[in-house]
């Protein structure tokens, strides 16, 4: 018998019909014999060496698979799925009160899928993979039926078809992949034409003042807006959706909104101010000889400063009947810091009521600089006028630099914080203090504990604790140091912080969010307890219609996402956010590229659509700059059903840019399958 294209063409339309668990003709014994034909063929191929020339050699040939190997592939299969079937079972009983009366059948596949990852499938997947089966690598939307797949082949090869009389399987491969279309398509409205994957953007605050912003977001490829109720008002918020619903009858197109909740957000507290110290001085050339006066531009206290910008140009308050008094001409006499006596000589009045006057030697004031307003007379005398003090449109924070070894004292208290003290030899005689505007998460630290503030810019450790804080001993820095500033985040990774999952200001928020939106973001939910209040508190609003996308962002959240989503399933529309911002401080960079993964398997086995989060296109969205590990981030991002940019001033470039890189990666990837689409370079 020869061996040919022919012959091996037959074959691979015989092994699909099997692996799909068909046969045109014929019962299990002709599967035994097409087994047998397989062998024979190959070995006779492997026999034919008579053509080849003599610097070949034939390829190795596998052994035969034994009817004893196939027997053994079998019963493991059957255990495997014995214990699938007894672990999800376990687990649902587990979560029964949180389940309604019929199990969702999408709870049941994650609890199939939890049951079969509790095991170690390596061995087994080599094994199926050796019998050109399916390893059970992409089971995720229907397990059971995988699973049963697999033992169709494997007990038509063994004469053991009884064997193969399924379990239930409640979802099969069609119907897997179709609920989380349709679960995605509900959640965030259906994708445009030609991309599959949605785009999400956070809204500026320009958005509530500029329509035509948000008209540009959405014909640029906005397909759902979010705005984070940490930042901004009530008033600001409906102005943006003013905006985006007058943008969507515009376009006749459908833009889902996302409001965030803020929760119990740990963040540093405000920063003392720095005293008003001037040093006002005029532009000098090289040789230091002076090419233009300094300007100071004086504004009424009541108008909107002006933007002072450019060397040399100062800005100051004073009250408008002060202004008034003054004319071209007039001067303002003070001695400075130092002693020094200088003068401001009132050159124009300005359109805003204000005054440009010049200066021509430097000067150092303060707050409590006495500026005498004198005018020449007739005999050009100057006379007084009045006497006033200026005031600074905005004082500078003061700075706080930590280096590594350094410790940073975390307040209960309020206090705007301070840099640390030092004597005259540099040595520190009380650290720097900053507070933490969740005073009550304190309370749950203990010595060794880790804490990370800034995305994970400045780390420590706890050193001790104190009545009104925590001191901190700062363990990773960068060699030059870095600036604490406020409301930077802080976490604390190891620490239980008993917090509630709403805040009071997320309960006052929520009324907004019921009335306003179509999905609400859970920020830091933890738990299913967490999951049970938020249900409870928009079924009090009347809200249970609501979508609710869980953001992950903590370890135990991660360790509690099984139970978030089973606690929600068949009560509420649910999607899932990986923000890996905070997720990455928590459990590390490393850890982050494997669980980011382990998300999406899991809410691929719940049917539950997944937001990709977090400096997506960071660089160009926010300095117009690419980068290439972004763009490899953003092409990642495709395997979920949503993705998340963050504002900046080139997020138009940003948004055109990802709209680009998930058209082109659709035709490659489908979650965790290659699409073999033909490529140019194989032709």
């Amino acid at each position: 018998m020869e061996f040919n294209e022919q012959n091996a063409f037959m074959l691979s339309i015989h092994d699909d019909n099997l692996l799909t668990g068909q046969q045109s003709r014929g019962s299990s014994q002709a599967c035994h014999s097409y087994v047998v034909f397989m062998v024979r063929c190959v070995e006779m191929a492997a026999c034919d060496t008579g053509s080849l020339p003599m610097t070949q050699h034939p390829a190795p040939v596998t052994p035969d698979t034994s009817p004893a190997d196939l027997n053994t592939l079998t019963d493991a299969m059957l255990k495997l799925r014995n214990e699938v079937v007894s672990g999800a079972e376990r687990r649902l009983k587990k979560s029964h009160p949180d389940c309604p009366d019929i199990i969702p059948f999408s709870a049941r596949n994650l609890a199939q899928y939890l049951a079969l990852r509790a095991m170690d499938l390596r061995p087994l997947q080599m094994s199926l993979t050796r019998q050109g089966l399916s390893s059970l690598g992409r089971t995720e939307a229907h397990v059971m039926a995988s699973i049963n797949q697999v033992l169709r082949v494997l007990t038509r090869l063994t004469h053991r078809s009884h064997e193969a009389d399924p379990e239930p399987t409640g979802i099969d491969f069609d119907r897997g992949l179709y609920t989380l279309k349709e679960n995605a398509d509900h959640l965030f409205g259906t994708p445009p034409t030609g991309r599959n994957v949605r785009i999400m953007v956070t809204l500026p605050r320009e958005a509530a003042l500029h329509e035509d912003l948000v008209l540009k977001l959405m014909e640029t490829g906005m397909d759902c807006a979010r705005i984070n109720c940490a930042h901004d008002d009530p008033e600001a918020w409906s102005a943006m959706i003013r905006h985006l619903r007058s943008a969507e009858q515009r376009l006749n197109t459908r833009c889902t909104i996302l409001m965030d909740l803020a929760g119990h957000k740990l963040r540093t507290g405000p920063l003392a101010h720095r005293p008003p110290v001037s040093h006002v001085k005029p532009r000098r050339n090289l040789l230091g000889r002076m090419v233009q006066p300094a300007q100071v531009i004086l504004t009424p206290a009541n108008a909107t400063p002006m933007t002072a910008a450019g060397e040399g140009v100062y800005q100051y308050l004073l009250p408008s009947p002060c202004l008034e008094r003054m004319q071209v001409g007039d001067r303002l006499v003070f001695e400075d810091t130092r002693g020094k006596r200088r003068r401001l000589n009132i050159m124009e009045t300005l359109d805003h009521g204000g005054r440009l006057a010049t200066l021509d030697r430097s000067a150092y004031f303060t707050n409590s600089t006495r500026f005498i307003h004198e005018r020449p007379d007739e005999m050009g005398h100057w006379q007084e006028i009045q006497t006033l003090q200026l005031v600074w449109p905005e004082l500078e924070p003061v700075t706080i630099r930590l280096f590594k070894d350094d410790l940073l004292y975390l307040t209960r208290s309020q206090t705007p914080g301070q840099p640390a003290t030092v004597d005259d030899s540099g040595q520190c005689l009380l650290p720097a203090h900053i507070a933490c505007t969740t005073p009550k998460a304190l309370a749950a630290l203990a010595p060794g504990q880790k804490v990370w503030i800034d995305d994970g810019k400045i780390g420590g450790t706890v050193d001790h604790l104190t009545d009104d804080g925590v001191m901190i001993r700062i363990t990773h820095c960068r060699p030059q140091g870095h600036r604490l500033r406020p409301d930077r985040g802080i976490n604390f990774p190891s620490a239980s912080l008993n917090l509630p999952g709403l805040s009071p200001q997320d309960l006052e928020h929520l009324d907004f969010v019921v009335a306003h939106a179509d999905l609400v973001g859970y920020s830091f939910v933890e738990s299913r307890e967490d999951m049970v209040l938020l249900m409870d508190e928009l079924a009090r609003r009347g809200g249970s219609d609501l979508g609710i996308v869980a953001k992950i962002e903590t370890c135990r959240a991660v360790e509690n996402l099984p139970e978030i989503i089973l606690a929600t399933l068949g009560r509420h529309r649910l999607g899932v956010m990986i923000a890996r911002g905070d997720l990455a401080v928590e459990i590390g960079g490393e850890r982050l590229a494997e669980i980011q993964e382990e998300i999406l398997w899991l809410c691929e086995a719940a049917h539950v659509p997944v937001i990709w989060a977090t400096q997506v296109l960071e660089s160009l969205a926010k300095e117009g700059l690419i980068s290439r590990p972004e763009l490899t981030d953003a092409a990642m991002a495709g395997r979920a059903e949503c993705v998340m940019l963050n504002k900046g001033p080139y997020i138009l470039d940003a948004l055109q840019t990802l709209d680009s890189i998930l058209v082109r990666m659709q035709a490659h990837q489908h979650k965790k399958t290659a699409q073999l689409r033909a490529l140019r370079l194989a032709g």
